[in-house]
């Protein structure tokens, strides 16, 4: 009875922790893509590699799945799941997670479209959709997402020297729209152009903690409005030579992203901002599994006045992974910068236990034309699981420590950068 309950509670995990794999944005490459995602190392590693599907195989006897084999073609593989997910701005969270995979050639990368639908602990509704994808010839790249939530999330004010006491609880829907087209220019780098809408309506606002009057307000100069509107063009660059987007060995990522808001189009006020993102991965020893990881990421406005939601924010980032250590919306401003480095190393030769250790630091002004304020850092150890050794996808279980108390877990499948 022990063993089978055993079984049972490992099957289970394998089930909740393979569902976020289809809902990461720019991860939901399928696990069973040899082509673009297997890298040397695991050819040349001398000990037999192992992920969780070979412990589920084992425990419960069956056959092995082929996981070489590339099952990818014009046809559509469509993976609906159920699962269950955690994160401090959600706490437990109930999803539905979906994914479509497809070529439109058969020498073209893989196209994906993700999915999540989720219901929160804190009443949270969330419905993002993401897609990517590839012309024929890999000339092109359509790069989509489509965000419906109903969130209730407090905010503390602007600035990094913001606290606790200032927190605000509020309550918005919210819709995003974005569409990219990148033109291939030469190798590995990319230029193209784009559309996009952010748009929060029925917000609401409750007092501050202390008692104060909400910065929200302020910065909204005590308008009585409960909606914003945010609506552009975007300028956006690319340049990826990693041997893998999901769990990156060496290479380097970077990407811009220029974006002109409108009042003609739309938007509440017309304002323009930049998004600088670098990434650069060493194998470190040289001779070594081991990955030693830096990102940066500059979220800047460059003029004008956004709206207060769509300022830059902890954890509000395109994949929402910057500043561990933190709830998501903690610290808020005009102005962001963000880096990290993790070290990255194998527990068991055989890949399927890693761990990491990370350090990360963000600064943010106030409203805007004002200055950058403290740096606020974030730390702390992880545990990898070998979800695919293929794809080199991981369950990451994180647990991040910030200034003032904060402290918490972070979940996540795929290497968060």
């Amino acid at each position: 009875m022990a063993r089978l309950i055993a079984k049972l509670f490992l099957l289970i995990t394998l089930i909740l922790a393979v569902v976020p794999v289809y809902s990461q944005h720019r991860k939901g490459i399928p696990l069973s893509d040899p082509q673009s995602l297997q890298s040397d190392s695991l050819k040349k590693d001398s000990v037999r590699q192992k992920d969780l599907g070979d412990v589920i195989h084992s425990l419960f006897k069956l056959k092995p799945v082929n996981k070489h084999k590339d099952a990818i073609s014009g046809r559509p593989i469509i993976s609906v799941v159920p699962a269950l997910g955690y994160s401090l701005q959600s706490r437990l969270a109930i999803l539905l997670s979906g994914n479509a995979a497809f070529r439109t050639a058969a020498a073209s990368n893989v196209s994906t479209i993700v999915s999540s639908l989720a219901y929160t602990q804190n009443k949270q509704i969330t419905l993002p959709i993401q897609s990517n994808i590839w012309s024929a010839n890999n000339n092109y790249e359509f790069v989509g997402e489509i965000r419906l939530y109903h969130y209730p999330q407090s905010t503390f004010g602007l600035g990094s020297t913001s606290n606790f006491e200032t927190e605000a609880p509020m309550d918005y829907n919210y819709l995003r729209f974005q569409e990219t087209v990148l033109r291939k220019i030469t190798g590995d780098f990319y230029i193209g152009a784009g559309y996009i809408i952010d748009n929060h309506t029925d917000i609401t606002i409750q007092p501050t903690e202390n008692g104060t009057v909400a910065e929200y307000l302020i910065y909204k100069k005590h308008s009585t409005k409960t909606h914003s509107t945010s609506s552009g063009f975007t300028l956006n660059g690319q340049f990826d030579s990693r041997d893998s987007p999901i769990n990156a060995s060496r290479g380097f990522f970077l990407s811009y992203e220029f974006r002109q808001n409108l009042k003609s189009l739309g938007s509440t006020s017309t304002w323009s901002s930049l998004i600088l993102d670098a990434r650069k991965y060493l194998q470190f020893p040289s001779c070594s599994n081991n990955v030693l990881a830096f990102w940066s990421y500059d979220w800047l406005t460059l003029a004008g006045r956004p709206p207060y939601l769509d300022l830059p924010s902890t954890l509000w980032d395109a994949s929402t992974n910057a500043g561990r250590g933190y709830i998501q919306g903690r610290y808020r401003g005009a102005q962001m910068l963000y880096c990290e480095m993790e070290y990255r190393y194998r527990i068991t030769r055989n890949g399927l236990i890693g761990g990491v250790f990370f350090i990360n630091g963000e600064s943010f002004s106030a409203a805007p034309g004002t200055r950058l304020q403290t740096i606020q850092p974030g730390f702390g150890p992880g545990l990898r699981i070998k979800l695919s050794k293929v794809s080199k996808t991981n369950i990451d279980i994180d647990y991040g420590f910030g200034t003032q108390g904060s402290r918490g877990f972070f979940v996540n499948v795929g290497e968060l950068f």
